[in-house]
């Protein structure tokens, strides 16, 4: 771009209409020239170079009004698409109102680098009428860069270049507020000892005023730095509240915290196939019936995100059955149950007809919501569809303040609440609602957690198997009511009391616990079971209940139990005969022997014990022997010992018969052994077996465990 220019050059802009305004002939711009003293600006104006021995002047365009400068110079400008956008990431540590400022002046720094390398300019000119331009408005760019850059400058362009090239292109970022930021009285007062007590006071006192704060804080810091004014305070804890307010929320309501700012996972709770997990909770419904306020109890497929809604007056056992038994007809039998730690869930009828159908619980963590949230999230959906029922009283006390002030305050008072609140639905015609709504409405509309599918459509596209319950009656004895806590009985001689009747029955005898499940049908009949309720026993009548024959029921019952009893104790007494008087106690003296052969005591050391009192026992002992005889009658006595010495008599040949060797003990055996090795010890003649016999006892267990008592206790080992 050219900024001298001759009068030529300056009519052909003109009349190629680049210079409105101007003469658009070289004698009239001449003539322009001349009366307005173009040649007496030195600076603007000078000799026409390029020419030897020429003459003719030339002109800057700073002669020409600032609008036609503008439209001279604005030819000139390119705008390029890469310039509005910065190849710049977010990750600097700036504010938004940051990046804004930064992209803005980056934006303004790149197109007048560009202007001024496209006019081939020296940085003072070319930022100098990039500059007019842009405040002109002559410069097409995007909304941000001018609400964030009001005047424009050579000056401004040049500290931009040298900030970017100094820092780097995120210095350019700035936010004022941000650098206010912690700098306030109140922010920086004892280290921020002064901010932590007023926002611990705003916690334990949401509602304080500011006036009250000032109290507090001259109370407690009033002698350690100077307290700003009220409307310092005031400013200063309004914008504590927005800086801090998750904080002050989680001290405050941490159940709304939770809910509303705690990060939490999306789809954190996954099935692969249908009915493999179900989620069940229970809400008050924000509806008004003509019975009252009743609870809703709803169920939600986790891969199919199916509901089933149903109504009950109060969160009970019950109402978690009969909802149990709606989905299962629907939708089969699933495999986990995910429930909160409410009564109603961990009952014992409960866990009974869960156990009963092999359902897994699964229970959730006390006073955590997150953990079962797509049915929190499904209840929520169904409450705000309550909203264009009649009955509806609102999510809250706000809303339902909203619903109650429709009527003026002297038509309140007293009134009817099923009049305030247009009540004109029973129960039967809510849960008919209920069913539509789950069935036709939920079941139908497109679900973000299905990627855009419906319910319905998740369901139908189910290839694999699904478990159904063949018999719907026997799924209604599972959730017949159970008396008690836990349903078990003993039967006893006058049957199964219940309730102060007495249940008759022939299936199970006397002493038998049994598990019961009453008749829902027919009071005077229970089913009875095994313990565990998975083998059917029989029936229990109670006559008057059942308008039986008591006569006639006893005599059956009795009959039941005397067969019962003669097939039990048939094969006992037979057994019985078998069994002399002194089989029992012969068995036991046998056995005993028994144990006795198999054991031996180890001989003890011994000591021998003596007192005074035993010694003179042995003294009286002394005294009582016989005197000594005289010499003539002691040799007759000799002499009669001597005739009467078994020598003396004749002997007698044993009787022939079979001689049977009886078996060696182990006292024998070692016995044996210790004779041998002294014989070999004295060098007498061993014989041969003895030593080969020897040879293998030694290496035996019985000769090494004998041989270490032996050798401990000597010869006063007892063999």
């Amino acid at each position: 771009m050219k900024l001298w220019l001759t009068a030529q050059e300056f009519a052909e802009l003109a009349a190629d209409g680049a210079l409105p305004g101007l003469p658009a002939t070289k004698r009239g711009m001449n003539e322009l020239i001349r009366r307005e003293a173009w040649d007496g600006r030195p600076t603007l104006c000078r000799e026409r170079r390029g020419r030897e021995g020429g003459g003719g002047l030339e002109y800057h365009i700073d002669n020409l009004p600032l609008p036609l400068r503008l439209a001279y110079a604005g030819r000139f400008v390119r705008v390029v698409a890469e310039d509005l956008h910065p190849a710049i990431t977010d990750a600097d540590g700036l504010t938004a109102k940051g990046r804004t400022v930064r992209d803005a002046r980056l934006v303004v720094v790149r197109l007048a680098d560009r202007f001024r390398h496209d006019g081939a300019l020296s940085i003072v000119a070319a930022d100098t009428l990039f500059s007019d331009l842009f405040n002109a408005g002559s410069i097409d760019v995007p909304a941000f860069v001018t609400g964030e850059i009001g005047k424009l400058s050579a000056r401004t362009l040049a500290r931009w270049r040298s900030i970017r090239d100094r820092a780097g292109t995120d210095a350019l970022g700035y936010d004022a507020a941000a650098m206010r930021k912690g700098t306030g009285a109140l922010d920086r007062a004892l280290g921020g000892k002064v901010r932590t007590a007023v926002l611990a006071a705003i916690a334990k006192k949401p509602f304080i005023s500011a006036k009250d704060v000032e109290a507090f804080i001259i109370d407690n810091f009033g002698t350690e730095f100077p307290v700003p004014p009220l409307r310092t305070i005031q400013q200063t804890i309004k914008t504590w509240k927005v800086q801090y307010r998750n904080e002050l929320l989680l001290l405050t309501d941490p159940d709304r915290y939770r809910s509303a700012v705690e990060f939490s996972a999306v789809n954190a709770t996954r099935a692969d196939r249908l009915n493999e997990l179900w989620q069940i909770d229970a809400s008050p419904a924000d509806v008004m019936l003509k019975q009252g306020r009743h609870s809703v109890y709803l169920a939600i497929d986790i891969f199919s995100r199916r509901t089933k809604v149903l109504v009950t007056p109060t969160p009970r056992a019950a109402g978690v059955g009969l909802l149990m038994r709606k989905c299962i007809l629907a939708w089969g039998v699933p495999e986990i149950v995910n429930t909160d730690n409410g009564s109603d869930f961990i009952a014992h009828a409960t866990k009974r007809l869960l156990a009963a159908l092999r359902i897994e619980v699964k229970l959730s963590a006390p006073f955590e919501p997150r953990s079962k949230g797509n049915v929190e999230r499904a209840i929520g959906t169904f409450q705000r569809s309550l909203a264009g029922l009649p009955g509806f009283i609102g999510h809250s006390v706000a809303d339902r303040k909203v619903i109650e002030n429709r009527k003026a305050f002297s038509k309140r008072i007293g009134a009817d609440p099923a009049e305030l609140f247009e009540v004109d639905m029973d129960l039967a015609e809510f849960q008919a609602w209920c069913d539509d709504w789950s069935d036709k409405i939920y079941a139908t509309t497109p679900h973000e957690g299905l990627g855009g599918r419906t319910p319905f459509q998740a369901a139908a596209a189910y290839a694999g198997e699904v478990r159904r319950i063949a018999s719907e009656a026997a799924l209604d004895v599972l959730l017949a009511p159970a008396p008690g806590k836990d349903g078990l009985r003993t039967v006893t001689k006058t049957g199964i009391r219940i309730g102060g009747s007495h249940y008759l029955t022939g299936a199970a005898m006397p002493g038998t616990t049994v598990f019961c499940r009453m008749d829902p049908a027919d009071l005077g009949r229970i089913l009875l079971f095994e313990p565990d309720g998975e083998i059917f026993i029989g029936e229990a009548h109670c006559p008057e209940l059942a308008g039986l024959d008591p006569v006639e029921t006893i005599a059956r019952v009795k009959a039941a139990q005397k067969a019962f009893m003669d097939e039990r104790v048939r094969p006992i007494r037979a057994e019985m005969k078998k069994i002399g008087p002194r089989a029992i106690a012969d068995a036991v003296r046998r056995q005993g022997e028994k144990r006795a052969a198999k054991l031996i005591a180890f001989p003890q050391r011994r000591e021998t014990h003596s007192t005074p009192a035993l010694d003179a026992a042995r003294a009286a002992l002394r005294k009582n022997e016989a005197a000594p005889l005289p010499a003539e009658a002691a040799k007759l006595h000799a002499e009669l010992l001597q005739e009467a010495a078994p020598s003396a008599l004749p002997a007698v040949s044993p009787a022939r018969g079979e001689i049977t060797r009886l078996p060696e003990t182990r006292e024998q055996r070692f016995r044996r052994a210790l004779d041998i090795e002294r014989r070999m010890a004295a060098g007498d003649e061993v014989a041969e077996r003895d030593l080969l016999w020897l040879g293998g006892y030694r290496a035996g267990a019985e000769y090494q465990a004998l041989r270490q008592v032996f050798d401990e206790f000597g010869e006063a080992m007892s063999l």
